[in-house]
């Protein structure tokens, strides 16, 4: 008798009507090969783009490509170029990246369709969304990274209040997974202040080491989710504040 296989392991079908759910729920490496072409291709115009257009690096960039264990990435969040400078260089690499992103986004279907080709998961902000957090728990269970800006939003200045939610240490506890800090800066600058136009400028990335929970130092669940909600994001700006050394002025 044949059994039949858990949503997450089956393949979806091209052209067979697969929900946004299908989507949120499946493994990339799953998605029906028109999604797949599809996605290759945004990458690869999404890596020529954004390289012609900023040149952006990534210091130490091993980091991030070298190991493909299933890990939270989190950044600090400063313009809409961050996470497709991510997505671009694992996808490359042959990781997957399932992107977090906010749910408001999704008022528009044409919107949610192209999200959930990239195989980018949506979360309530401001509500205990545990629906998201099962989620990013199976995509790391099967292999994929997750990428997540605990900022919620990007901050566009250092004036303005920020609101660091700790939900991505949650994802990576219930997954056993590691948190991985990445900072960026120079992409606050490709918007001028008020306006909507991008501008040539360079941009900077800088890749952090993973911090496991065993390195944490404390005991208890709950404990080790604050250490690890602190400690990732204060890796992050430490990261950050390396790059804004590095390069004056460059926000």
């Amino acid at each position: 008798m044949s059994v039949r296989k858990k949503p997450a392991e089956r393949r979806l079908r091209a052209f067979r009507g697969n929900s946004f759910d299908d989507y949120f729920d499946t493994g990339m490496r799953n998605f029906p090969l028109p999604a797949r072409a599809f996605l290759g291709m945004i990458v690869c115009l999404c890596m020529a783009w954004t390289q012609f257009r900023w040149r952006w690096s990534i210091e130490d960039k091993e980091k991030l490509i070298g190991d493909k264990t299933p890990r939270v990435i989190v950044m600090n969040h400063v313009s809409m170029l961050d996470p497709v400078i991510i997505v671009v260089q694992l996808w490359l690499h042959g990781i997957r990246a399932r992107t977090i992103y906010k749910s408001e986004f999704d008022r528009l279907p044409v919107v949610t369709w192209f999200f959930a080709r990239l195989g980018a998961i949506p979360v309530q902000r401001g509500t205990a969304d545990m629906r998201s957090v099962r989620r990013a728990r199976a995509a790391l269970d099967r292999g994929e990274c997750v990428l997540i800006y605990p900022e919620g939003t990007r901050i566009k200045s250092d004036d303005e209040p920020v609101t660091v939610h700790e939900g991505y240490a949650l994802m990576a506890q219930l997954a056993h997974a590691p948190v991985q800090p990445v900072a960026i800066v120079g992409a606050r600058d490709i918007t001028r202040r008020g306006g909507h136009l991008h501008r040539f400028a360079r941009v900077w990335l800088k890749a952090g080491d993973p911090i496991f929970w065993d390195s944490l130092g404390v005991e208890g669940r709950k404990a080790q989710l604050a250490a690890m909600s602190k400690a990732g994001m204060d890796a992050v700006y430490a990261l950050r504040d390396e790059l804004r050394e590095a390069h004056p002025g460059r926000m």
